[in-house]
């Protein structure tokens, strides 16, 4: 493999993200204890990486010999990360210290699977996927038992690595299988042969088990058991990360195989694809009144949006690819900002967790409390919120393509969740409690928070300052 310093210019958002983590780690080696400096370098990185991604965006471009394909695409899924993992680490700081855990490493781990995503969504060869995917999923296996001294941390890490490494095989054998059935694992040449390959047995059961793979990543049900364990013992600032930029991730994954070079539109595999996202909208949402836990809770929601977005994955049309874009981001702010103020009412011995512990706080936290409350409601796809316009969309895509049943399915499990996002709410604002925040919010954590939910009320309101880039990616 040969490559030159274009294919470096297309792929410096990921060159950027690397070398930064790679800095992170250096700084850490000259002087221990170091974690402001290492938080600094992380923040204007992944600056860098996204005055990079500005920079080089263009049209598509393949580099390293057609496996890494520079464009639009890639682009606006890296713009997602990088958002994602810049809120990350501007509100990690207050949380991490207030657990003792606030090292370097973190920073560095957040920063290489960033880097892993990265992969994902460029990539155009079933390894470069695999690669990058691994890469990501390593990473968060550590930051998922990132507080040492916690029994339900070390437990979420475990969970997690066992079923992610098991996952792992069924990912790798059916590429495998793919590659036995089409002598290739590049997605382009595969693509361009797709009615060839379409009937094969052995591709098919390939393909079967790939996406049972990405399924996993996504957390869509059937395959969802780690997500709720896992975000509830993982540290919140972790579960925020992996809510969100390795959720989209994920999808970003499943568009490139399934959607960009796989032409599965209104096949059976399809049809499979949609009871896959209607089973994951009513496991989720009806799971989720029964929590008690906010982070159980947010972990179920996280299963059903889930599946509004695979529906637009089932839906297999261009309004099914932009609506999937659209709700990813809109998905990545709203669950950052919302897990965001939960890190803010948790202390060090796991209280602050529960339903119960939000009572009154709009009283004593009334910022708060209203910034909970736009994260809420946009949760629950209530207009002029940004999530409104994503569930719309997908919904719409779904019609289009003749599976109205499954657009009903995801009418009818929104509603089902808009009375737990509401009863939060009502808990703020209509009961009587402490509402007590574990410390007082940082300027930059407030600072963080308030960007999130201003995303919000601008993906709303101009849902065309998402749409015009993801329309212009197909």
């Amino acid at each position: 493999m040969t490559f030159n310093t274009l294919d470096l210019w297309y792929a410096s958002p990921l060159v950027a993200v690397t070398l930064t983590g790679m800095a992170v780690l250096i700084l850490e080696g000259i002087r221990k204890n170091n974690e402001v400096a290492s938080w600094i370098v992380t923040l204007a990185g992944l600056l860098a990486a996204g005055v990079c991604t500005v920079l080089s965006y263009g049209s598509d471009q393949p580099g390293f010999n057609g496996t890494f394909l520079h464009g639009t695409y890639g682009s606006y899924f890296t713009m997602v990360f990088l958002t994602a993992g810049f809120l990350t680490v501007a509100v990690s700081p207050q949380y991490l210290s207030r657990l003792t855990i606030h090292h370097s490493e973190y920073y560095a781990l957040i920063l290489f699977a960033i880097a892993g995503m990265i992969l994902m969504a460029s990539a155009v060869d079933l390894v470069i996927i695999f690669l990058g995917l691994e890469l990501m999923s390593v990473c968060l296996y550590v930051l998922a038992g990132f507080y040492r001294a916690s029994k339900q941390s070390n437990e979420a890490a475990l969970k997690y690595f066992l079923l992610g490494a098991f996952v792992t095989g069924f990912l790798l054998y059916g590429i495998a299988l793919i590659y036995g059935a089409t002598g290739t694992t590049n997605l382009i040449t595969i693509g361009k042969n797709f009615a060839e390959y379409s009937a094969n047995s052995l591709f098919l059961l390939g393909v079967g088990l790939v996406a049972m793979s990405f399924s996993f990543k996504v957390a869509a049900a059937p395959f969802h058991m780690w997500a709720p364990d896992v975000y509830e013992g993982a540290p919140t600032t972790v579960t925020a990360f992996m809510s969100t930029a390795a959720k989209a991730a994920g999808f970003s994954a499943f568009m490139v195989v399934f959607l960009r070079s796989f032409a599965f539109a209104g096949t059976n595999v399809n049809v499979i694809l949609g009871w896959l996202a209607a089973a994951s909208m009513v496991v989720g949402n009806i799971t989720a009144i029964a929590q008690t836990n906010v982070k159980r809770l947010l972990a179920y929601s996280s299963i059903a949006h889930a599946g509004y977005m695979l529906t637009g994955i089932a839906a297999g049309n261009p309004e099914g690819q932009v609506g999937i874009m659209f709700y990813l981001a809109a998905y990545v702010v709203m669950n950052m900002g919302a897990f965001a103020v939960v890190s803010l009412l948790e202390r060090e011995d796991g209280r602050g967790l529960t339903l119960e512990d939000y009572a009154g706080l709009s009283t004593q936290q009334p910022v708060l409390a209203a910034l909970l409350s736009v994260f809420l409601f946009s949760l629950a796809g209530i207009p002029p919120l940004a999530g409104f316009f994503g569930k719309y969309y997908v919904f719409l895509a779904a019609v289009k393509a003749g599976m109205t049943w499954l657009a009903i399915v995801g009418v009818l499990t929104s509603l089902v969740s808009v009375y737990y996002y509401l009863n939060l709410v009502v808990l703020m604002y209509f009961k009587e409690g402490r509402g007590e925040v574990a410390a007082k919010p940082a300027k930059v954590t407030l600072i963080a928070i308030g960007i999130a939910a201003l995303l919000v009320l601008e993906f709303g309101l101009y849902p065309s300052s998402v749409l015009n880039f993801a329309q212009r990616v197909f």
